[in-house]
């Protein structure tokens, strides 16, 4: 195998999760008097840590931002949590690198309490051999740290044996700042440019590509 651990992000790389959060991010600028009409145009909160998109996109300072999140979660824990729909061929991936040998991580800015969760109700928890994500009280939201909190976990293997697998900008600049290697995947929430911006190792438009690389 070329890689012997393989980190996945979850929105936009194993899950299509636009809908949940662009409706949780309408839900919770309301309580601000945004009126936002068509959530979709709120895709760009797919994937950075959510109070720093609220900092980023609508200027709110540090306890607004809080704020905003709490609010957030009061659609998403409710609603939607569950609107969102596993991509094709996800299944069928994680098996092979399972069966293969290789160890299958995730590796997300959510928080992880939400992303067991989702696991959980897809039925492909039990194909993961650890979770990460963020903390509830919005610490460890960096993906770089999320990475390096993974790697901590797994002194006996040197970072040439690790790859991250997203669909961000975040997810290749986490793991640019931990010297592994990186996979961008062009069909969830990240354009071409943006991730080649990043110098990913790879950049791939077919989940299929991903087994190839990692074995």
């Amino acid at each position: 195998m070329n890689y012997q651990i393989a980190l996945f992000d979850l929105d936009g790389t194993i899950i299509n999760s636009q809908v949940g959060i662009t409706r949780s991010v309408q839900y919770s600028l309301k309580h601000f008097g945004i009126e936002v009409e068509n959530p979709d145009t709120l895709v760009h909160f797919v994937g950075p840590p959510l109070h720093k998109s609220f900092q980023n996109f609508y200027s709110f300072d540090t306890e607004k931002s809080v704020l905003a999140v709490e609010k957030y979660r009061e659609y998403y824990r409710e609603k939607g949590i569950f609107e969102s729909e596993m991509y094709e061929g996800v299944i069928h991936l994680l098996e092979e690198l399972q069966q293969k040998g290789v160890k299958i991580v995730l590796a997300t800015s959510k928080p992880e309490f939400f992303a067991r969760q989702i696991l959980e109700s897809l039925n492909i928890i039990h194909l993961f051999d650890s979770i990460y994500g963020s903390n509830l009280d919005l610490t460890r939201s960096d993906k770089a740290e999320i990475i390096q909190e993974i790697l901590r976990f797994y002194p006996e293997y040197h970072t040439k044996d690790f790859i991250m697998i997203g669909d961000k900008e975040h997810d290749i600049i986490g793991a640019n700042k931990n010297n592994i290697d990186s996979v961008g995947v062009l069909w969830g929430f990240g354009s071409h440019s943006e991730l080649e911006n990043h110098n990913p190792k790879f950049i791939v438009r077919e989940m299929k590509e991903i087994a190839e690389i990692v074995l």
